[in-house]
């Protein structure tokens, strides 16, 4: 099963007052593990970005005046993503924002249904905590020290990693992996060891609920399974 984890930087929160995309990162997962074939690029955004977008990421229009635009890296975009489900932190906004490109370009847009929210995993099965992508790298014990600001495709990365966490992966990738053998004898001694009590239980059962045990199984008949398992 081919997937793709995905995240964007952009110049601000809406594309419909002019924000672009300006960072676009993508990591390939196969049956959930990472294959090593990444998508990465730094887009021209043909505006300004603003101070506060340049604290969050620091790409400043300076450093991307040379990039190359949307256009001329969407159709290697697209044939890396293909038609694999989009993995995605918050994906409504990353989603937005790439089909604002595409819509500029007159190309087909992707559909909603594709991407899988991160965010909503995480909110599911951690309901009063923070879900942030740190907050989950620092929950699962993943090693974000390189994170000093966001980085589309270092976050793809980190990403990949918490959703191997969200999903069960990481021990679906164990169940995969082929058993070492053991030795027959080593295991039946294990096993017969594992159910060995030094002394009895107590019993738990008063006299009279014997009695009404005893008088039930009577009433089961002689075939009753009951009587073959005592």
């Amino acid at each position: 099963m081919r997937e793709i984890v995905l995240d964007t930087e952009t110049t601000g929160l809406d594309p419909s007052t002019g924000d672009r995309i300006i960072e676009i990162g993508a990591v390939e997962l196969v049956n959930h593990l990472p294959s090593g074939r990444t998508f990465h690029a730094y887009l021209n955004p043909e505006r300004d970005v603003p101070a506060e977008a340049v604290s969050v990421h620091g790409l400043t229009a300076d450093f991307l005046k040379d990039k190359p635009l949307f256009a001329d890296v969407v159709e290697d975009f697209i044939a890396f993503i293909g038609e694999a489900p989009l993995i995605i932190h918050n994906a409504s906004f990353d989603m937005k924002f790439i089909n604002a490109e595409l819509g500029w370009l007159g190309l087909p847009q992707l559909l909603m249904e594709r991407a899988m929210d991160t965010l909503t995993m995480a909110r599911r099965r951690h309901p009063m905590a923070q879900n942030n992508l740190d907050a989950l790298c620092k929950r699962y014990g993943i090693d974000n020290s390189r994170r000093e600001r966001h980085g589309a495709l270092l976050d793809a990365e980190l990403l990949a990693e918490v959703y191997l966490e969200l999903t069960g992966g990481r021990q679906t990738a164990l169940m995969l992996a082929p058993e070492p053998a053991r030795s027959p004898a080593v295991t039946a001694s294990t096993r017969s060891g594992l159910g060995a009590r030094p002394q009895a239980l107590a019993p738990r059962l008063s006299a009279e609920e014997l009695e009404a045990h005893e008088a039930l199984v009577k009433t089961l008949g002689p075939h009753a399974l009951w009587l073959r398992a005592t």
